[in-house]
């Protein structure tokens, strides 16, 4: 039926007091989106909405009406084109559609469809080797960012080094003076800079370290830091930077125009909003995007009312920011979860159920994602693509039930690419199991099947392609993994063999091969705490880096279960060799049959499935 035929039988039209709007009774809804379109029209193909929020609503209020005709589910289809978002999207339980009738948002048929959170930077003039741009406000706002998108591939942010196997070693580190020393050589020429980083190599993560003060003596170097981020590098007790005879901790240097010296890097002047490209032989920039939102979609309900059966299907979400770096420094832990307090314990603390005495506490925050669920039943992703973001790509973070993400491909991005689950809220200590008394808070039943994931993780290093905390009954399967900085599946959460929530996970049929590009104390597939009935099976793993500068090359591994696994079977696993670890395990574990003597076919079943 197209526009006109709508028109003729008024009996299909419905005023909507409110909204402006007619709808359109069928049984079953399509509403239209185009860039060009105008939230004041109706939503058909041929008049359609301009924003994604204002079909949203739509559909809202037709569910709040129970309209006749949505028995069959409601259809959002977005035209192709680029949808600039300058807020997040934010899908309430009012949105909720029901299994026999969902509210479906996808792209128009053979269409491509962006959800972006970029601004795009044009008028670029030449300045000597530099071209230079003004940075225009985003919502009224000025924009700062930490990734530029040059023809749609990642430029460098300025650095001392291009190659980081050439990076330079910390001489000593003063926890009592929280201070960095340093060869004096490293930094002689940021010394005037006003607002220079430093990325310091830690075992499993990188910190990111505003640098507050340079002081020269000699051939050496006193660095300091802002706060919050010396207190917390400098009193965290794991991980730390590393000093001993060829493995001191390296770091490079960011963030200054002094370092803008290589085809590729560019540098923003906060204080005059110019952007500064060095560009590459012959390079002409057709486009330049930077990212302006962390977050573009929010599916956020609550556990007793929770956003229910929302499906994405066909969509690219991609130009977030993540900023947090610029504004409080980044001290992680581990996979991207930032420490807002840790410190030494001594005493140390005696802990029941067979663990080990417990040294330190920390308590974590959880870094951004581009898309956010949180209290959930049912939320898919299909056939989407997580692609050029500024932290997480998909994070399914608390109280979720179920979902599906299927068949997607998530690339060039700055963290994880698929959280799931808590890893400790964030008032609550990260040895301390978390057993709530709501097995709800739990994410439960989401299947995680068919993706592509690559370049992921890079540049926090300390994160991973797949990460799983206090998870039940997930499914990760046949997803390839494939170019991360650290490992390619991370299941579980707790360091403690105190029985918790988690049971019933299952990794199967993943295909993970060059990891560990830039950190150690890694492996491909990596489990902490209980998890009973957890089976981990028919994975291929193989082809690991080996970066010079990790603080024990030794330390790497195919498969490693570390503090608290317990109740997990590890069976038929092929990889290159039987390089394994089991640290401080509890009980009931099962390894069987796992090395490069596992049954050939499991190698060539592994990994994506092609229809």
């Amino acid at each position: 039926m197209n526009f006109k035929d709508i028109f003729k039988n008024k009996a299909n039209l419905v005023p909507l007091q409110g909204l402006g709007v007619l709808f359109i009774l069928f049984s079953s809804f399509d509403i239209y989106v185009s860039p060009s379109g105008n939230d004041l029209n109706i939503g058909t193909s041929a008049s359609p909405k301009g924003t994604v929020s204002a079909a949203l609503r739509q559909a809202r209020e037709m569910r709040r009406l129970n309209v006749d005709g949505i028995e069959k589910g409601i259809n959002i289809i977005l035209k192709g084109g680029t949808y600039s978002f300058y807020e997040s999207l934010l899908v309430r339980p009012e949105d909720s559609g029901t299994p026999q009738s969902p509210t479906i948002i996808c792209a128009a048929e053979n269409e491509k469809v962006i959800i972006s959170g970029g601004v795009k930077i044009t008028g670029w003039k030449k300045s000597g080797k530099l071209l230079v741009a003004d940075v225009p406000e985003f919502n009224g706002q000025p924009l700062d960012f930490r990734q530029l998108w040059v023809n749609g591939k990642k430029a460098v942010r300025a650095r001392d080094v291009a190659d980081f196997d050439k990076m330079n070693r910390i001489i000593r580190n003063d926890k009592v003076n929280q201070t960095l020393w340093v060869p004096a050589k490293a930094v002689k020429s940021i010394l005037n800079a006003p607002y220079p980083e430093m990325v310091l190599h830690q075992m499993w993560v990188v910190s990111n370290l505003r640098i507050k003060s340079i002081h020269i003596q000699g051939d050496s170097a006193a660095v300091r830091f802002h706060n919050p981020e010396s207190k917390l590098q400098f009193e965290r007790f794991w991980p730390r930077p590393m000093i001993g005879e060829g493995v001191n901790s390296p770091f490079y240097l960011t963030n200054t125009m002094e370092l803008l010296d290589q085809p590729g890097e560019w540098y923003h002047d906060i204080r005059t909003h110019k952007l500064y490209y060095y560009p590459k032989s012959q390079e002409k920039i057709d486009e330049a995007i930077v990212p302006a939102i962390e977050t573009l979609v929010k599916v956020e309900g609550t556990l007793d009312r929770p956003v229910e059966n929302i499906h994405f299907k066909n969509i690219t979400f991609s130009h977030t920011t993540w900023m947090r770096p610029s504004e409080k420094g980044h001290v992680p832990l581990q996979v991207g979860m930032y420490a807002t307090e840790a410190y030494r314990l001594d005493p140390q603390i005696v802990r029941g159920d067979n663990n080990h005495k417990l040294d330190n506490q920390v308590w974590l925050e959880r870094p951004p994602a581009s898309v956010l669920v949180k209290c959930s039943n049912s939320i898919n992703f299909e056939n989407c693509n997580f692609k050029q973001l500024g932290y997480s790509g998909l994070d399914y973070s608390f109280g979720n039930q179920g979902g599906k993400v299927q068949n997607c491909t998530f690339s060039d991005i700055v963290g994880n690419g698929i959280l799931i689950g808590s890893v400790s809220p964030p008032a609550h200590e990260i040895h301390i199991p978390y057993i709530p008394r709501d097995e709800r808070e739990i994410c439960n039943g989401q299947q995680i099947i068919n993706n592509l994931i690559t370049d992921v993780t890079n540049e926090d290093w300390g994160c991973v392609g797949i990460c799983a905390g206090y998870v039940s009954n997930i499914n990760i399967e046949h997803n390839d993994i494939s170019e991360v900085s650290y490992m390619g599946i991370s299941l579980g959460w707790g360091w403690n063999q105190t029985f918790n929530r988690m049971h019933n996970n299952r990794v199967f049929a993943n295909h993970i091969w060059h990891y560990a590009k830039h950190l150690y104390d890694v492996s491909g597939i990596y489990t902490l705490g209980v998890q009973p009935k957890t089976v981990i099976s028919e994975n291929y793993i193989h082809d690991i880096y080996h970066p010079v500068y990790v603080h024990d090359p030794n330390h790497w591994f195919y498969l490693y279960t570390d503090e608290g696994s317990s109740g997990i079977t590890v069976k038929n696993n092929y990889t290159e060799g039987e390089k394994f670890l089991q640290n401080a395990n509890g009980p009931n574990n099962l390894w069987e049959n796992n090395g490069p003597m596992v049954n050939d076919s499991i190698r060539q079943k592994a990994g994506l499935q092609h229809k």
